[in-house]
């Protein structure tokens, strides 16, 4: 309008709840906390296989107009909270927004967390990350292809939003495997590999496909899934399985000596570090915060 860009999803809340922290998912950020979630609506990729495409997908849906002093004074008020998941859709779609209010939850002493597909500009991403604790990031599949036809988008900006993250703030990375389009073994052994090369400890989460959205293929096989753990396993310390029931996939265990960590069974956690140390050979373990 007259020259002028204006946000019209600012302060437009169109989900909000208490999540484990783990329903992110993030396994080794405060294991066992749970965090007040919010979402808006609107997405800048337009994926056929929307997880939540109703909010992501759809703009005109019903929305609530809070302040950013609203959303942190509603985030105090819950028990047991440690701050503020922007989550549900892409939290860069609502910018403005999301900075605004990570920089009024730092002051309250609050965590910040993005769950978010990577796909923002250096100096955005720059100017926010002060202000974030933890990020999730999904990486859809690790090819140009994949991302240009089922997502109308593209990989290398994502690739370079995990390069700059991994050095500033806690991180962990999500793949959704879908069945005959991102599970070859060879697809997700080079993620496993350039994840690697970063850090080796960054956590990677495969998760189980299910249909949705515009995508009706058959559920992603379980064994595929535990497949795919085992070979990125060869190159990151830390592979977890999601969607699925799998003892193994989803608790943490020691890279070193293979004790059990972080015993998950469904959103129950038992934590059993010394400090920050694997209580059997001592080697720091990349969690970040123990409630427990």
């Amino acid at each position: 309008m007259d020259g002028k860009l204006y946000s019209i999803n600012y302060g437009r809340v169109s989900s909000w709840a208490m999540d484990p922290i783990e329903k992110k998912p993030l396994y080794h950020f405060y294991p066992g906390s749970m965090i007040f979630s919010v979402g808006s609506i609107g997405c800048n990729f337009r994926c056929e296989f929307c997880q939540n495409w109703q909010i992501a997908q759809h703009t005109e849906i019903p929305t609530h107009e809070i302040s950013a002093k609203e959303l942190i004074d509603g985030a105090i008020r819950q028990e047991n909270n440690i701050g503020i998941a922007y989550t549900y859709n892409e939290p860069t779609i609502w910018y403005e927004y999301i900075i605004e209010c990570a920089k009024l939850a730092r002051y309250e002493g609050l965590k910040n967390v993005l769950v978010t597909n990577g796909f923002i500009e250096k100096e955005p991403l720059r100017e926010i990350l002060p202000y974030i604790d933890a990020m999730n990031i999904d990486i859809k599949a690790f090819r140009e292809d994949f991302y240009k036809g089922l997502i109308s988008g593209r990989l290398s900006p994502v690739k370079e939003t995990v390069e700059e993250v991994q050095a500033q703030c806690h991180m962990e990375i999500t793949t959704l495997m879908i069945p005959g389009m991102n599970d070859s073994d060879e697809e997700i052994q080079a993620l496993a590999q350039w994840l690697s090369s970063l850090r080796k400890d960054i956590p990677l989460h495969i998760t189980r496909y299910f249909p949705n959205y515009k995508l009706d293929i058959h559920p992603t096989p379980v064994e595929k899934i535990k497949k795919a753990r085992d070979i990125a396993i060869q190159y990151l310390d830390y592979v977890y399985t999601g969607n699925v029931i799998d003892e193994i996939g989803n608790n943490t265990y020691c890279p070193n000596c293979g004790k059990l960590i972080v015993k998950r069974g469904g959103y129950g956690i038992q934590v059993k570090l010394k400090g920050k140390k694997c209580p059997d050979c001592g080697k720091i373990i990349s969690i970040v915060g123990n409630k427990s």
